[in-house]
């Protein structure tokens, strides 16, 4: 998993552009540091957010969580990385060995374990790239209720084969990782399984858009807000 499209446009993270009530949002969910928006008491079916390589403190990232929280869920970003994200300039070969999708995917295990633990009657997870990787890895287990994989890196066939929820799959037109093609031909593979699925490939846009948006862009930014929107409405359908 490697080239330019994974690694564009990174986010501006940075203890000086975080929100100031950001350290109230923080809590440890199975065992990670996460940033939390909503509560359980307010509502019982939980979401669970995976970044892509840029991690958990990416401020849209966050956006889109309170996004979700406001929909009437409790949404969890854990930090998958351990302090440890991807920074622009690395190398994406030496940063990548040692952050695997099916580690990332034992860890949501605990978390998606945890929520469960404190009242979560249903536990959705939407992943962004590395964390569309994982969520598919996820998937394999039934343990959560639903999946969102958004313009995922390279998808394991064994992983799509072995998929028990139901799963939305929003992709970009432009995406050397997971082309169109790629990601209709994941579609019929669940129905072939009888797995209710959902694939949506957005016109004019590339990999990564979803989350790392250019707020200059009129259409991006477009196409961007309606990949949240349909996110939450496969969320809404099988969480609520």
């Amino acid at each position: 998993m490697s080239g330019p499209q994974c690694c564009a446009n990174p986010p501006a993270v940075s203890s000086v552009n975080r929100q100031d009530d950001d350290d109230d949002h923080i809590e440890v969910i199975g065992g990670l540091t996460s940033y939390t928006a909503g509560s359980l008491s307010n509502s019982n079916h939980a979401v669970v957010l995976i970044a892509d390589i840029y991690g958990y403190e990416a401020p849209k990232l966050r956006q889109i969580a309170d996004k979700v929280a406001a929909a009437g869920f409790y949404v969890v970003v854990p930090d998958f990385f351990y302090g440890d994200p991807y920074v622009p300039d690395m190398q994406l070969s030496s940063w990548f060995p040692n952050h695997q999708p099916a580690k990332g995917c034992e860890d949501a295990r605990r978390v998606v374990a945890d929520l469960k633990s404190k009242g979560a009657s249903a536990v959705g997870a939407a992943g962004f790239c590395w964390g569309g990787m994982t969520v598919s890895k996820l998937s394999t287990y039934g343990e959560i209720d639903a999946a969102v994989i958004i313009h995922p890196g390279p998808l394991s066939d064994d992983d799509i084969h072995a998929t028990k929820v139901p799963t939305a799959i929003l992709g970009a037109e432009i995406d050397e990782y997971s082309p169109p093609e790629k990601l209709q031909k994941i579609g019929e593979i669940l129905s072939a399984k009888s797995i209710d699925n959902f694939v949506k490939i957005y016109p004019g846009v590339v990999h990564g858009w979803t989350v790392r948006y250019n707020d200059d862009d009129e259409h991006v930014v477009k196409s961007a807000m309606e990949s949240h929107a349909d996110m939450l409405n496969w969320f809404t359908k099988y969480l609520k």
